[in-house]
């Protein structure tokens, strides 16, 4: 369980604490935990006189103390939430002195945003004692699939295999964007069971027609069917744009020329060193048999020139981006 909802199961079983300060640089776990609690807490009627909500850019710390020392009307806890907290950043040590002796009948949250506090610090140290702290990390792009898995099972909602790497390659790791998609394939899949035919109909990528399936192609040497994506990209090309596609490509590249340089090529060592799902291993290994360490390296180069070329640099003519990339997976089918 993560930390996020580790601290929303507390405080569905009632047990609140008087400060949560919610900090760090993946804004989706902040607004998950504040979210709850400004759903959560008090009732409708409770809320007109006793929830408030604020943001850093346009109050001052001593306000936000102030209130915070306020009690109640009519209710037995107030609610104070400060959204946008990071731009208080040179003034937040004041809230030192009231996290020692916090008011027990107000719940004072900060979302801060970006940002984390000096553990060296005082304030952190007093933060310890009453609060409860939540230092909100970005994920890896290789955690995005299991992330995906498992936030879709709390959910009600079991994933297909190639469902969940596809919402993985083309939402990457926008937890927010994905937990979106998610609540909308909720309401569309009655069975509660997301085929890669439900997301290709609900979030707007081809199944067949992808990065995904692109790098699939290209690793196994399957030349037909890269020619045929790389098709369907040009007559979509906004929605498949080639600096994206070389870019997945040249991460791909990359991973087989590091496989090449392992001597451990145990599934969790490859998946560690290329920073990839453990799924993905077998598909590195096989890639890896079809391209040597040379031409891996060659085709690096290669990606280098289709970057440049798109960029309009050493290119002749009006050449498009399509005719870039058929000419592109042309060399790479040529080694």
């Amino acid at each position: 369980m993560s930390q996020a909802n580790s601290i929303i199961k507390d405080i569905k079983n009632k047990k609140i604490a008087p400060i949560y300060f919610l900090s760090g640089e993946e804004p989706f776990f902040i607004d998950q935990v504040s979210r709850v609690i400004e759903n959560d807490i008090l009732t409708d009627e409770e809320k007109g006189f006793n929830q408030t909500i604020l943001y850093g850019n346009d109050v001052e710390m001593t306000d936000v103390i102030g209130l915070a020392k306020q009690f109640p009307m009519g209710a037995e806890r107030q609610v104070v939430i400060v959204k946008e907290a990071q731009h208080l950043s040179r003034t937040i040590d004041q809230l030192e002195s009231y996290a020692e002796q916090p008011q027990p009948t107000t719940i004072l949250v900060f979302n801060y945003k970006g940002k984390m506090l000096d553990k060296r610090k005082k304030l952190y140290k007093s933060l310890q004692k009453n609060s409860v702290l939540l230092e909100s990390k970005k994920i890896y792009d290789n955690q995005v699939p299991d992330w995906i898995e498992n936030t879709a099972n709390e959910l009600g909602l079991t994933l297909e295999t190639k469902a969940k790497f596809m919402m993985a390659e083309f939402l990457g790791a926008d937890l927010g964007r994905i937990y979106n998609e998610l609540q909308k394939l909720k309401i569309v899949a009655e069975d509660g069971k997301i085929t890669p035919e439900i997301v290709e109909r609900n979030i707007g990528i081809s199944k067949d027609y992808n990065n995904f399936e692109l790098r699939n192609a290209i690793e196994t040497r399957n030349a037909l069917k890269a020619f045929t994506i790389a098709k369907y990209f040009s007559q979509n090309p906004k929605d498949n744009p080639l600096m994206v596609t070389l870019a997945v490509l040249y991460q791909t590249f990359s991973n087989i020329i590091v496989y090449h340089t392992l001597t451990d090529k145990s599934q969790q060592n490859v998946a560690r060193e290329l920073g990839v799902h453990p799924f993905f291993v077998k598909d590195a290994a096989a890639a890896a048999q079809n391209y040597p360490l040379k031409k891996a390296t060659r085709i690096i180069s290669l990606l280098r020139e289709a970057d440049v070329k798109s960029k309009g640099v050493g290119s002749t003519g009006n050449v498009s981006d399509g005719e870039l990339l058929n000419e592109l997976i042309f060399k790479i089918f040529s080694f």
